[in-house]
């Protein structure tokens, strides 16, 4: 036990006579200060990184966001579209059942509602001579407004794609009156040329 404590002693004795070595010699104390600072800016760097990468992360997040909601809409966009174009065809004399398939040349291009703000700020610096200077700092920041709880980005504009081409089957095609009048059809109410619009035979 007694050998215990004599060591203790000895080791609290080395450590108070390095302590006071250091802090008695200026080189030492200049090294000691310099490692300090370096740790605290490999600290704030790490922090300063670590914060960006969060931010790129919240941005590509929200252009998935973007992306995925622009092809629901032109999925949308395109079945909306052959609904209403095999309610006016079915409806006509002769037609009968028919199915329509519409292909487009790009997506729906969403234009979404941005929420920018500005901020501002002017401060006075006064130097060591007596003189003063402002200094102003601005900050722009810009976010995808959403609604509803699904948080579904919010557009302000949407520019439907063009039609690549229509391909219709109907059941009355194979009269050639009613072929001639489902192509006439088609190609008015899409607004298309001939060459974009393929009519057969619904087996």
């Amino acid at each position: 036990m007694n050998n215990d404590n004599k060591d203790t002693t000895q080791k609290e004795n080395y450590l108070n006579r390095l302590i006071k070595k250091i802090s008695e010699n200026k080189k030492y104390t200049n090294l000691v200060m310099v490692i300090s600072i370096g740790i605290m800016i490999l600290l704030a760097i790490t922090v300063f990184f670590d914060e960006g990468d969060e931010v790129i992360n919240n941005a590509n997040k929200d252009n998935d966001d973007i992306q995925e909601e622009v092809r629901n809409n032109m999925n949308n966009y395109s079945n909306e579209l052959e609904i209403k174009l095999e309610n006016i065809l079915s409806q006509m004399k002769g037609v009968g059942e028919v199915d329509v398939m519409i292909t487009l040349v790009e997506t729906v291009e969403s234009i979404p509602a941005i929420n920018k703000t500005n901020n501002k700020e002017i401060t006075t610096e006064n130097d060591a001579q007596g003189g003063n200077r402002n200094v102003t700092r601005e900050e722009s920041t810009e976010q995808v407004v959403v609604s509803g709880s699904e948080n579904s980005m919010m557009t302000i504009k949407e520019i439907k794609p063009e039609i690549k081409g229509v391909i219709v089957s109907a059941q009355g095609a194979s009269d050639i009156r009613i072929k001639e009048t489902i192509y006439g059809a088609v190609k008015t109410v899409l607004g298309l040329s001939g060459n974009k619009v393929s009519i057969h035979v619904k087996k």
